[in-house]
């Protein structure tokens, strides 16, 4: 639900950046604004952004776009196997010495 109230809510800023285009506010040719076209439009695009932004997020938690965040599998060269150590194969002096308890103290009430 919140998914769609997203896409709802960031469609209507870009209809009012439409509609400033097409009231005169804002002229491609030639090249002429207003203040508060410019202002607007940028307040609007900021709003959309922002809802798009939250349907973005809300699409992949939902895992709508699990197609575009494919993990890419690690890659291993076919002629060298992993080959795993045995643990006796390990050097003595790599594995620390255990560090020594240290007696409780008694807490008396």
């Amino acid at each position: 639900m919140i998914l769609v109230l997203s896409l709802v809510l960031a469609l209507v800023p870009l209809a009012g950046v439409v509609w400033m285009f097409a009231s005169g506010m804002i002229s491609i040719a030639p090249p002429s604004a207003t203040v508060d076209g410019l202002f607007m439009s940028l307040i609007l695009l900021t709003v959309s952004a922002c809802f798009l932004l939250n349907s973005y997020w809300e699409a992949r938690d939902k895992g709508l776009l699990a197609f575009a965040h494919k993990k890419k599998a690690a890659l291993v060269p076919a002629s060298a196997p992993a080959v795993a150590k045995p643990a006796s194969a390990a050097p003595a002096a790599a594995t620390p010495a255990p560090a020594p308890k240290l007696p409780a103290e008694k807490v008396s009430s």
